[in-house]
């Protein structure tokens, strides 16, 4: 391991969904913009492999990295934040650990010994926290770790932490325990009651935190945090106010001013590189805050009543939005709910229409009926995964007059497959981790909507799916006015298909929204936020 590497965990307590993702990545953009090198890892206790399996309403979006690792949504914050890429190694699970140690145990490789949680387990899960360090690439290492302290099955990586801070040596170890302090109405009171109980169940865990960060709707004053720095053994100017903010975005600049960066570096002796360089955050969050114009956008996918399914195509309409002064009002609708005589009623007020990944036949007819209503009536379009399979099916159906064209994914005995598998993946038993997953190459048309968007020839976008355009119906549809803009040059592969005479309809095969971050929002959701501004002022 470097020596030079400092590593700060991240604990919660009192309740999930406190933001701690959140508070680690706005900690890792303070530093780096202080100059240190940074990266984030995410360490889940469930015992998925990944969570690659995992259907959206259970843990929100799976988020693909450029080396194909499904993994946490939060890594997807960790990107957009830091504007730096993650990797395989940024997201551990207990099922992956495990995984790891029975795989050495089957090998011999414990010699005989009796494999235990202590050491076998906390050792693998310390070799995987210590992992990013040992490249000598980062300043810092900062570890998230899932669900809440006191968790049955958190326990063997609280352990793993409490040992890691003898590893590594007081000035190069840290503990952020996040917290809730709730406000009862009734009494008119903060109550810090929780975060002490959340506390002391840390320390019964042989961890002392070092940083207290408390979620809260009011304020803290003086003499609660006087009394939250006694009854968990904090320095009173450790005590950190996380107060909620209009915009996940306003973070890193809220914790600034409570001067937590001041505060990790003074605890793990870092002195700064440079001074603080936030301008092109605030200036994003300048155009962010105060748009000069608004559009209306439709997103139709099958997981709406769970925001969190879509959170990287949500987060990159604000990029993008940002990116244009425009305020983008993102409408989720379901796709179960879209039939013909419903489509006029819920599409014809929006100024674009998105049509989201996902998998599975639900919801799919009333996806087909959106993307013809939109083709035929001149609204933006935008097909990403399947919502561009749904457009190459709609195409079929009612331009190239083939009325049962579909995806052998949800037909497999169509007589027009004109989605179908690729070959390998024909025999493929496994659901986990056995798609085109990661980063791949595509090259663009001169002069395609896609090419304008992004301004050169070849690009790399990841990708997250089975099913392909087949490429045998390919003349067919260029003959009728829908082409490939977008080729992979490796397998001949079609990755993105436009209609020529359309104000903007464009579906990709990939997923553009993984790679949208703050400082550089992506191109296609820039240009598509353009196209429906102009189609509003054409109303």
């Amino acid at each position: 391991m470097a020596s030079s590497t400092k590593f700060i965990f991240i604990t919660g307590g009192v309740t999930s969904s406190l933001g701690k993702g959140i508070i680690a990545a706005s900690l890792a953009k303070l530093l780096q913009a202080r100059g240190f090198s940074t990266t984030i890892q995410k360490f889940d206790p469930y015992l998925n492999i990944d969570p690659g399996t995992l259907n959206p309403y259970e843990h929100g979006e799976c988020y693909v990295t450029e080396d194909g690792a499904e993994t946490d949504l939060d890594l997807g914050h960790y990107e957009r934040f830091l504007d730096t890429t993650t990797s395989q190694a940024n997201n551990v699970t207990t099922g992956r650990i495990y995984n790891n140690v029975i795989t050495k145990e089957r090998k011999g490789e414990y010699l005989g010994k009796t494999v235990q949680v202590i050491p076998h387990i906390t050792d693998e899960i310390k070799r995987n926290f210590f992992k990013l360090g040992e490249e000598g690439k980062y300043d810092v290492v900062i570890t998230e770790i899932g669900g809440c302290v006191g968790d049955i099955e958190s326990l063997p990586f609280i352990e793993a932490v409490r040992q890691a801070k003898w590893d590594l040596g007081q000035n190069n170890f840290l503990v952020i325990h996040l917290t809730l302090i709730p406000f009862l109405a009734a009494a008119k009171e903060l109550k810090t009651k929780p975060t002490q109980h959340s506390v002391k169940q840390l320390l019964e865990a042989g961890i002392q935190p070092d940083i207290l960060v408390c979620r809260t709707e009011h304020h803290l004053p003086q003499d609660v945090k006087k009394k939250l720095a006694l009854f968990c053994n904090v320095q009173l100017n450790c005590v950190i106010e996380a107060m909620d903010a209009e915009t996940i975005y306003d973070v890193p600049l809220l914790m600034k001013k409570e001067k937590l960066d001041e505060r990790v570096m003074s605890k793990l002796k870092l002195t700064s590189k440079t001074n603080t360089d936030l301008e092109q955050w605030k200036d994003f969050l300048g155009r962010l805050k105060n748009p000069t114009q608004e559009v209306n956008i439709g997103l139709v996918g099958k997981y709406v009543s769970l925001p969190d399914a879509y959170k990287s195509i949500i987060e990159a309409f604000v990029h993008a939005g940002a990116a244009s002064e425009c305020k983008v009002n993102l409408k989720l609708i379901s796709s179960e709910e879209l039939h013909a005589e419903a489509i006029p009623k819920k599409l014809e007020e929006l100024d674009g229409v998105i049509v989201a990944p996902g998998f599975g036949e639900r919801g799919l007819e009333g996806k087909i009926e959106a993307v013809k209503y939109v083709r035929e009536n001149n609204i933006p379009f935008f097909g990403i995964c399947l919502g561009m399979q749904v457009a190459v099916i709609e195409y079929a159906r009612n331009v190239l007059g083939l009325p049962e064209a579909n995806s052998t994914e949800m037909n497999p005995n169509s007589p027009d497959p004109v989605i179908g598998l690729m070959e390998d993946q024909k025999n493929v038993q496994q659901m986990g981790g056995t798609m085109r997953l990661g980063s791949y190459p595509c090259e663009l048309k001169k002069g395609s909507k896609a090419y304008q968007a992004y301004g050169k020839p070849k690009i790399n976008e990841r990708h997250r799916h089975r099913y392909e355009f087949n490429n045998a119906y390919l003349k067919a549809f260029e003959e009728k006015g829908m082409s490939p803009s977008g080729i992979n040059p490796e397998t001949g592969l079609v990755e993105i298909m436009e209609v020529k005479n359309h104000p903007w309809f464009l579906g990709a095969q990939f997923h553009p929204e993984y790679k949208s971050t703050v400082l550089t929002p992506h191109p296609l959701f820039v240009r598509f936020i353009k196209a429906t501004i102009e189609n509003k002022k054409t109303k």
